[in-house]
């Protein structure tokens, strides 16, 4: 399975214009190579290293398998959970000093999931924990401007 972005490579800077500094949209993702017997995709984007811990920045469940392009968080056909300030919605990267890097990681079910929709990455990890076919992710960083 893979997970790119037209926007940005692997561990390469996130274009401002998708964080707090520009328009705050979701990065365009292309998502290839899913397992054919997959059910759904999930989706989680988090910051390691954000000040008080793991920060999430969105979550996504039961996504079509045959999903190749996303280009809006909202607007994925599946479920979007809560982020780490509990929108359920896309939190623009925004960090407060420094350089942070951003996981978005991609996830091949055999199910879909039965969640609520206010459920976080924890939930969404737990329900999916011996359920995921294949993955995939893609790093990419960000320093907001001085």
């Amino acid at each position: 399975m893979r997970l790119e972005s037209p926007a940005f490579g692997q561990n390469e800077p996130i274009p401002p214009e998708y964080t707090c500094d520009g328009a705050g949209r979701l990065p365009p993702l292309t998502v290839s190579k899913v397992p054919e017997e997959a059910k759904s995709l999930a989706f989680v984007v988090d910051d390691p290293d954000a000040p008080g811990g793991d920060f999430v920045h969105w979550v996504a469940w039961n996504v079509s398998p045959d999903t190749a392009e996303i280009a809006d968080a909202g607007a994925t056909g599946g479920v979007t959970g809560c982020n780490s300030d509990g929108e359920r919605s896309w939190a623009a990267p925004c960090p407060p000093s420094g350089v942070h890097r951003y996981f978005f990681k991609a996830y091949a079910l055999d199910i879909e999931l039965e969640l609520p929709g206010d459920a976080d990455a924890r939930v969404l990890e737990k329900a999916m924990h011996g359920h995921v076919l294949d993955k995939a992710g893609l790093v990419g960083t960000y320093e907001r401007p001085r």
